[in-house]
């Protein structure tokens, strides 16, 4: 999630960097905005009122003590009154930061300033490509009537057991699974990759850790008894690992691998 206080010093930058993503930003920018500054104004309230009382406190304090009863009962109304307006203010700042935090949730991550602008796979910039892409003959087959033709993935199978979008893979194509889970692991930690094996639910601040919700709220299989979140890759709870932990420029890069097996 985007720093308040970048977006603030960086109005404009943050407007025109998400239009990239082709998402007109700017009246949920001026929200965010007008939310901290309301949110800001009735923090600095609070804290003045509570001072006021802390001073107040001490006064009839000191007037018990001198015996002056009646100019301390005075007071003591007055401090009712400015507790009354700190509950109020504590309350109104509360509702300002939840707001707050609810609009910045729909701010997505800056791209990188080297992104370009485009619709089209063409208008993307190629960054890095490994090997040939192999140029298919006229007659090669759909992967989906290789699979049945060696029947080693079965959709309908799937599809009376849990649904559609779940294959059961059969024979070679289970022991080609495996395989490759192994061998993506192992390439990875030779690569220096720590493996790591996390949960397959998360709950919901992990979700909105990652930015799953609220973007994908309704989209992603919840379990409501226990109001937890099926993850759609393991980056999700690796990711969170690092929730509201601050990391040091000394410790970076970390590098974590792992993996979750659902279909795409």
């Amino acid at each position: 999630m985007l720093q308040i206080s970048y977006i603030r010093e960086n109005k404009e930058q943050v407007i025109t960097a998400l239009a990239k993503k082709y998402m007109d930003a700017k009246q949920i920018v001026e929200e965010v905005i007008q939310l901290d500054e309301n949110r800001r104004s009735t923090q600095v309230a609070l804290d003045n009122t509570l001072a006021e009382a802390n001073k107040l406190s001490s006064a009839i304090g000191e007037m018990m003590k001198n015996g002056e009863k009646a100019k301390a009962e005075i007071l003591k109304l007055k401090t009712a009154q400015l507790k009354e307006t700190s509950k109020e203010l504590s309350e109104k700042s509360d509702a300002f930061a939840a707001e707050l935090l609810q609009k910045m949730y729909l701010l997505p991550n800056l791209p990188a300033e080297i992104v370009p602008e485009g619709k089209t796979p063409e208008e993307n910039l190629n960054v890095f490509q490994a090997g040939e892409i192999p140029v298919l003959h006229e007659n090669a087959q759909p992967h989906w009537e290789l699979v049945k033709k060696y029947d080693i993935i079965d959709f309908e199978l799937g599809v009376k057991i849990a649904g559609a979008g779940f294959p059961v893979y059969k024979g070679k194509g289970a022991k080609l699974q495996r395989a490759l889970i192994s061998y993506f692991l192992d390439k990875n930690t030779e690569a220096g990759y720590q493996e790591v094996q996390v949960p397959h639910l998360v709950n919901e601040a992990s979700g909105y850790g990652t930015g799953q919700l609220p973007d994908k709220e309704g989209q992603m299989y919840h379990v409501g008894i226990d109001d937890l979140y099926l993850i759609p890759t393991a980056e999700v709870p690796v990711t969170n690992l690092f929730r509201d932990v601050i990391l040091q420029e000394n410790e970076l890069p970390i590098l974590y691998t792992g993996y979750a097996m659902f279909p795409s």
